[in-house]
């Protein structure tokens, strides 16, 4: 067995095949072990290469654990062991014992080392470096992961190359064979043209082959590459070489006559005019286009049919520049080859691919270094490259203005890193990819952006199902779908949740649905070998600035997916003006989406990723997010139920948030409301999580309005959560509001039994309270609870405990209350056939209901009045109050009032309903009062 790392990192088995050494990670952990024969590696500088440009997972010594027993695993299968190659765990540490020959460096060095010992025989020396040079297939650890450690031990390699090369052809030339050393070093030096010692080698070769001249041509060339790249002038060795050939070329000098007597001075003779040649500029010829690889056709691409359309219609303009924009992963590069590939007949001069590098693990591209290579593969020859990058860019402009080419610029950064590889010609198309918007590209070159979102449901399902194939997706459909909103439609996060089910044990997609929905494992699940969603979104977090940097990692305790500036600044406990600037730029750089004005959504593997990122101490973060909920809650409920009191006051300690949001009127409240259902659902849990009991219960009874106008809406979790909260914290009054609130919806949601064991003890934790107004909700909410469904010892309390709760809300003077429990009465006397005295409390309780009261209490008492009225024999006035019920409740979209307004209507005498008019309604409601 032979392992190879002087070129792609390989192992080689006996019959030389070459064995599967697996991903770029496994290659590297290889390499590093092979780097140091026979000594232990530690985990952390095993974790240091392999992820040498990104933050490691939490879970990197697993990785690295089942990288090294994959590899045992294939030693092991294919004899290692008997040939002396044993991977073995020391201390913590890992070992790959080898003997010297099964290890290229080893031979290439051992070679080399024998070469030098034979400096009194060259024909020997030049064998053993010839033996020694054969062993190299290419750049040393090609096939690992970019990043210091092992590019710093690829270059020492290199060096070494280097310098076998340059004893190479000192070699030859003691064998008098110049030719074969300037041969041998103008290759090298071609590919170096930097380094300088290799250069004087090539000159010396050259001078002693007879060719000076182009010998001095080398220096002059490395002097201006030297002064251009480096600003350096040439060192020692080149300056000696240069010497040395001037010394040699040098013509003899001429003897030096003696100087005649002084002739007598004469008048000076007039000086000869010399003829300036006019040089004519012969223009050069085109170059043609030399071949360049462009990537292939993206694999199992699917679901873009809109995007790659509207690719079309951006490129549509003579010179057009589209912006291809999104966030990491999301298949921008993937949409820009795929369109390419798609319209490669419309560009009959070519396609160009460059990756800028601008998010990657390796550095960012230099302008002239990318122009540098467009040019070159415009045809240009090397040697009449521009000396600046402006000339460089002059020259490329020119190249392009009659062509007809696509240039496709992958992961730009920055406006200014594109402009200067625009082409000229309004016949070349350029694509531009990024995750940050560009904007100043669109300001100063008409560029048209092309934003990419996340894929709907049925795109992502497509792309599963050209990933796995159709089979096991048509036999899941439902898992699909749901393992695609899991992965946010992120096709990166797709693509490695397929690798996994494709790769790792044999699964369902149900199952992997199951194991992505827990949170605490779904970034690390969506990692395979050297892929994930988390590296590529670092990429994107390391450019930005540090307050957003800041801001993004405290997203991370955001219970939700929906925020504003004050929602940010309380998460980073800063101004919201500056939370408004931090919020802009994560937006610019796609890490959350701009849904509206100050208004945004974030993605759960964003928020995830966020939440894992290592540094952050402030511990006030969720505090601060609970305490700026709980205000807006307050002011939300103020607009939602004007009139009402809050059922609850804020916790010692509540911070008051710089801003809080204002909420112009109920139905703003109400969709504020519905909208962050989920976000203070999510608040709840991590209070009751954090042992935050007083805000827990807060966050869940201040949702009332919502609750009772949603009644049926799946609320009882959450009002189970604010009880046990309610009940950690030791608060009766908490508890009383609870068990009433849970009461009533247990009872809208059918559910009797359970509804009175809460609310018969509502009232009496109120009394241990203290508290009226509670104690008069509980008894309303007990009262209606044994009117449906008492036995009739229970209906037989009904009155009073409905009299006992106005007499509470009277003593409160809380009219809000007063106007319920007058509501109830009507409602039970008119079940009980008391009509009379119906109309008198439903009377009384619209004569406190006006506004700035609900409109929804005004419509029920207003349709109880209406039935009274029918009741006691006054039919017309009945329907002057039905009609304006009915009125209202269809202007305000209160659909359960307006059915029982039209019921009420329908059940009066034939022709009544018509007398009803506004006028004569308001008449008799005047008189009631």
């Amino acid at each position: 067995m032979e392992f190879r790392l002087l070129g792609s990192v390989a192992v080689v088995a006996e019959d030389g095949r070459e064995l599967p050494a697996g991903s770029a990670k496994r290659r590297s952990l290889l390499a590093m072990l092979l780097l140091n024969p026979g000594a232990p590696v530690t985990v952390e500088r095993l974790t240091e290469a392999l992820w040498a440009d990104e933050a490691p997972p939490r879970h990197s010594r697993t990785v690295i654990h089942n990288h090294v027993s994959g590899l045992r695993a294939l030693l092991t299968a294919h004899d290692a062991p008997a040939a002396g190659i044993e991977l073995v765990t020391d201390n913590g540490a890992y070992l790959l014992r080898t003997p010297d020959h099964a290890v290229d460096t080893v031979r290439f060095e051992q070679l080399v080392a024998r070469a030098r010992t034979l400096d009194d025989d060259a024909a020997l020396a030049a064998a053993a470096l010839r033996e020694a040079l054969a062993l190299w297939r290419g750049p040393a650890l090609t096939g690992t992961t970019p990043g210091l450690p092992l590019q710093a031990a690829a270059q020492a390699l290199e060096d070494l190359r280097l310098a076998a090369v340059e004893e190479l052809a000192r070699a030859h030339g003691r064998l008098g064979d110049h030719g074969a050393a300037a041969h041998l070093l103008r290759t090298e030096a071609t590919a170096n043209p930097l380094r300088e010692p290799l250069v004087a080698e090539l000159m010396h070769a050259l001078g002693r082959a007879g060719r000076r001249s182009e010998a001095q041509d080398w220096f002059h060339r490395t002097r201006r590459a030297l002064a251009e790249e480096l600003g350096m002038d040439p060192g020692p060795a080149l300056t000696d070489a240069y010497d040395r050939l001037l010394r040699t070329d040098a013509p003899p000098s001429p003897p030096v006559p003696a100087p005649d007597p002084a002739p007598a001075p004469e008048a000076a003779p007039a000086p000869v005019q010399v003829p300036v040649p006019v040089l004519i500029p012969v223009p050069e010829p085109t170059p043609a286009p030399a071949p360049w690889p462009f990537p292939r056709r993206p694999r199992g691409f699917a679901g873009r049919e809109d995007e790659l359309a509207a690719v079309d219609r951006a490129t549509a303009a003579p010179g057009a520049v589209a912006v291809l924009t999104g966030g990491a992963g999301v298949g921008k590069t993937a949409l820009a080859l795929s369109w390419a590939h798609h319209r490669h007949r419309d560009f009959p001069d070519g396609r160009l691919f460059v990756d800028l590098c601008g998010h990657s693990t390796l550095p960012e591209r230099d302008t002239a270094a990318v122009l540098r290579e467009l040019l070159l593969a415009l045809g240009l020859p090397a040697e009449r490259m521009p000396a600046t990058p402006e000339a460089m860019a002059a020259r490329y402009r020119e190249l392009t203005a009659t062509r007809r080419m696509l240039i496709v610029l992958d992961n730009a950064r920055r406006s200014e890193q594109v402009r200067p590889l625009l082409p000229d010609g309004d016949d070349c198309v350029t694509l531009v990819t990024s995750r940050d918007r560009l904007g100043g590209l669109v300001a100063s070159d008409a560029a048209r952006p092309v934003p990419l979102a996340e894929l709907s449901s049925p795109q992502a399902v497509s792309l599963l199902a050209a990933t796995l194939g159709p089979d096991p997706v048509a036999a899941e459909p439902e898992a699909a779908a749901r393992l695609a909103g899991l992965c946010d439609g992120l096709p990166l996060a797709l693509r490695l949740a397929a690798a996994r089910l494709a790769t790792g044990p044999a699964r369902t997609l149900a199952a992997l649905a199951d194991e992505l929905a827990d949170e605490q494992d779904r970034l690390d699940l969506l990692d395979v070998e050297d892929t994930s969603v988390a590296a590529a979104l670092a990429l994107t977090v390391q450019h930005l600035s540090d307050p957003a940097r800041r801001t993004f990692r405290r997203l991370g305790a955001h219970t939700g997916t929906t925020l504003d500036s004050r929602t940010a600044a309380a998460l980073a406990g800063c101004r919201p003006e500056e939370a408004a600037d931090a919020l802009a730029q994560l937006a610019t750089a796609h890490l959350i989406v701009q849904i509206g004005r100050d208004a945004y959504t974030l993605h759960d593997l964003v928020r995830l990723y966020a939440r894992s990122l290592p540094g952050d101490t402030d511990a006030q973060v969720l505090p601060r997010l609970l305490d700026h909920l709980l205000n807006t809650l307050l002011t939300a409920c103020a607009a939602a139920e004007p009139g009402s009191e809050p059922c609850c006051t804020l916790p010692p300690g509540t911070r008051r948030p710089a801003e809080v949001r204002p909420f112009p009127d109920r139905a703003s409240a109400l969709a504020w409301y519905a909208a962050e259902r989920d976000t203070l659902r999510g608040a709840v849990e991590a209070a009751v999580a954090a042992g935050l009991h007083d805000r827990a219960w807060r966050l869940v009874l201040l949702q009332w309005p919502l609750i009772v106008w949603q009644v049926r809406d799946g609320w009882v979790p959450l009002l189970e959560h604010g009880l046990a909260a309610a009940e950690a914290d030791r608060d009766p009054g908490a508890q009383s509001r609870a068990r009433a609130l849970l009461g009533w919806v247990l009872l809208e949601e059918g559910r009797p039994g359970e509804a009175l064991v809460h609310l018969e003890r509502a009232p009496d934790l109120a009394d241990r309270a203290g508290d009226g107004t509670a104690r008069a909700v509980a008894l309303v909410n007990l009262a209606v609870a044994l009117a449906r469904h008492g036995d009739r010892a229970g209906r037989a309390r009904v009155g009073g405990l409905l009299l006992k709760a106005l007499s509470l809300a009277e003593r409160a003077d809380r009219a809000d209350l007063v106007a319920l429990a007058r509501q109830h009465l009507a409602h039970e006397c008119l079940a009980g056939g008391a009509a009379e005295e119906a109309a008198h409390h439903a009377a009384r309780g619209l004569a406190v209901a006006e506004p700035p009261f609900p409109v929804t209490r005004r419509v029920v008492l207003q349709t109880l009045y209406g039935r009274a009225l029918a009741a006691t024999g006054r039919p017309e006035q009945a329907a002057l109050h039905l009609g304006a019920a009915l009125r209202e409740a269809r202007a305000h979209q209160y659909g359960e009032g307006e059915a029982q307004a039209e019921a009420a209507l329908r059940a009066l005498p034939t022709g009544t309903a018509a007398a009803a008019t506004p006028a004569t309604v308001a008449a008799a409601v005047g008189a009631q009062h």
